[in-house]
């Protein structure tokens, strides 16, 4: 007998995990309050980052983190009065983030970076989604000298741990590739590995097409109805009631919520951050996928526009947008690239799921049968929705997981 899932949350992981689970003979039902892709994947710079084998740390450097408590930067900015109640996890992930437990962390979650992009291109091919991305990599520029050697030697490291490639590039190089950038950048990095995505909304909803040609179905729905039902789960939908034997949450911020519901209590929080699509002046062309290092901004040539990218914003999940960090970040960005007008009508605002170690939740739930977890995948939602959904999918269905998953178990946090 054909068994049946409900997955719950159709981001990029969601979506994903729902093919990886359709593939292996499930009956899957994708379950979400919106269209796929219309939350957190709509809103990322549209990398997959092969090269992000070290997660984002917390800054350990007492002179970094009083400049960030001025909160008058672009990469970070924070809601005074969301601090109380997000005291406990910023602790731990600043202690997380000291050198030796970094090192630690990285060489447990690089397996799943490692693989991101064949993981990708799987779904990629079999959803005809190939023109949607660029296989091209991004470039991470520097203003000083001093920041661009660090980057340079860190490079240097990880291309011999982890097999990432790079190139280094002079201020020579930089006006070769960006002829109208016009900032006075000291060189960069180029990584060859990641692939880009012209539109990432669009890739999701490729992604879920494929899923749907497999026979699987997406429905809306409410996450606050899932409980449990018998020897398995029941969720209200659109359609009336739906029951399975198994159900993933792959919710991203709002897991913690939806866990919470079910006696769980994950230290998730949240990184917000806002995009805006510009126009170009004139016949400016901005080719590349390029991070402003020192300020903490990207852009990106995507289908809709130019788009903008910020830091984090630590506030509270369901807080009033405070697009200051965007605001700031244009006003640079304006000095290196002849930008034209707003192409949104309003800043977007999107929230990544952070857990203090930096690595995603991904495996059993602790106590109910029939549950899995699949969250806080922080900054590589997009980079980890392929991968993150094999091993699951594997996971649950008996087969041993391509790659060690132990890391990333719910178990370790006692939830």
């Amino acid at each position: 007998m054909t068994k049946n899932v409900i997955v719950l949350g159709a981001g990029i992981v969601g979506v994903s995990t729902a093919i990886h689970l359709q593939q292996r003979g499930r009956q899957v039902t994708l379950v979400d309050r919106k269209e796929p892709g219309s939350e957190t994947s709509f809103g990322n710079a549209g990398l997959i980052q092969r090269e992000g084998v070290a997660p984002y740390g917390f800054p350990q450097q007492l002179g970094l983190l009083l400049r960030y408590a001025l909160n008058n930067r672009i990469d970070a900015h924070y809601h005074l009065r969301a601090l109380p109640s997000q005291v406990a996890f910023l602790a731990r992930y600043w202690w997380n983030s000291n050198a030796r437990r970094h090192a630690i962390i990285t060489r447990a979650y690089a397996p799943l970076i490692e693989n991101s992009i064949a993981e990708h291109k799987d779904l990629i091919e079999a959803s005809h989604a190939e023109a949607l991305i660029r296989r091209d990599g991004w470039m991470k520029l520097f203003r000083t000298p001093a920041k661009r050697d660090g980057a340079l030697a860190e490079a240097a490291l990880w291309q011999n741990e982890f097999g990432v490639e790079y190139d280094s590039l002079t201020s020579a190089d930089i006006a070769r590739m960006e002829p109208d950038l016009t900032g006075d950048f000291a060189g960069g990095i180029r990584w060859r590995d990641p692939w880009s995505v012209l539109d990432p909304q669009a890739l999701t909803s490729a992604y879920r097409h494929y899923f749907e040609s497999l026979g699987g179905r997406f429905v809306t729905g409410d996450a606050a109805s899932l409980g449990p039902f018998g020897s398995g789960w029941k969720i209200m939908t659109a359609d009336g009631s739906l029951e399975a034997d198994d159900a993933v949450i792959a919710l991203g911020p709002w897991a913690a919520v939806a866990t919470r519901r079910l006696g769980y209590s994950f230290p998730l929080g949240v990184k917000r951050g806002y995009h805006m699509h510009y126009a170009a002046k004139g016949d400016a062309v901005l080719h590349n996928w390029m991070l402003d290092a020192e300020r903490g901004y990207l852009l990106a040539p995507m289908h809709r526009g130019i788009r903008l990218t910020t830091g984090a914003e630590f506030a509270t999940l369901d807080a009033p947008k405070t697009p200051v960090q965007l605001d700031r970040a244009e006003a640079v960005a304006r000095t290196i690239f002849p930008l034209g007008d707003r192409l949104d009508p309003e800043p977007w605002m999107g929230a990544r799921p952070c857990t203090p170690d930096m690595m995603p939740v991904i495996g059993k739930a602790p106590r109910h049968q029939g549950l899995w977890f699949a969250f806080g995948h922080a900054h590589h939602g997009l980079t980890l929705g392929p991968v993150t959904g094999r091993v699951l999918a594997e996971l649950m269905t008996g087969e041993t997981p391509f790659i060690d998953i132990t890391a990333y178990s719910p178990q370790r946090f006692k939830p």
